[in-house]
């Protein structure tokens, strides 16, 4: 059967969403043009007329990612209501016991990010505005009175410090942290932050 004639957007969104599967299959070093490509059932001079160079089509598949990753956290963050409740929404949803998905990805971009000064501005680029949007509700937070905070960014970076590296221990180490007891220590740390009992970040959600 015919392959659907699609737009130039359109054909780039598919390859982006091709490359985002094959790295998290492969792994950014192993994964090849060749690979998108037989994924869709394309040729490589597709591939490549759009992404003139792996590197441009991985660095392009992280920042899709990470886009896609932003804008959910906008939808979380943007509701109406408590300070409190959109913050630990968002914190649940990107911490790696929640419902984000591709935490392998970001594990391999990260590495990645070492050696391709490309795809260390996305990770650096993504690191920045996910800090500043949780600062910023932080900080609403305070000025609501919900709960105090002296260092609104500081706890935002405490906070995906502690996200990050249970998610590489939880992705790369299966078993060596129970998931339970993963969620019990971000729940600890956010409302140490706050200067709330846990129990609040609960009553939360009624």
């Amino acid at each position: 059967m015919a392959r659907v004639r699609l737009s130039v957007a359109e054909r780039r969104e598919e390859l982006l969403r091709a490359a985002i599967q094959q790295i998290e299959a492969r792994g950014v070093a192993a994964v090849r043009i060749a690979d998108v490509a037989s994924a869709l059932g394309v040729s490589n001079a597709l591939v490549l007329y759009h992404f003139s160079t792996k590197e441009k089509l991985v660095a392009a598949a992280f920042t899709y990612a990470a886009e896609d990753d932003l804008a959910h956290l906008r939808k979380l963050l943007g509701r109406r209501t408590t300070a409190l409740r959109r913050l630990r929404a968002a914190v649940r949803w990107y911490a790696p016991t929640g419902q984000a998905k591709g935490w392998r990805l970001w594990i391999e971009g990260w590495a990645a990010a070492l050696r391709e000064p490309a795809l260390r501005e996305v990770a650096r680029d993504l690191d920045k505005r996910w800090k500043a949007a949780l600062a910023e509700v932080i900080a609403e937070g305070v000025a609501a009175g919900e709960f105090h905070c002296p260092d609104p960014f500081g706890t935002a970076l405490r906070l995906t410090a502690l996200l990050d590296g249970l998610a590489v221990q939880l992705t790369s180490y299966a078993g060596a942290v129970p998931r339970a007891r993963a969620q019990e220590w971000v729940d600890e740390a956010l409302a140490r932050e706050l200067g709330l009992e846990r129990a609040a970040l609960t009553a939360s959600q009624a």
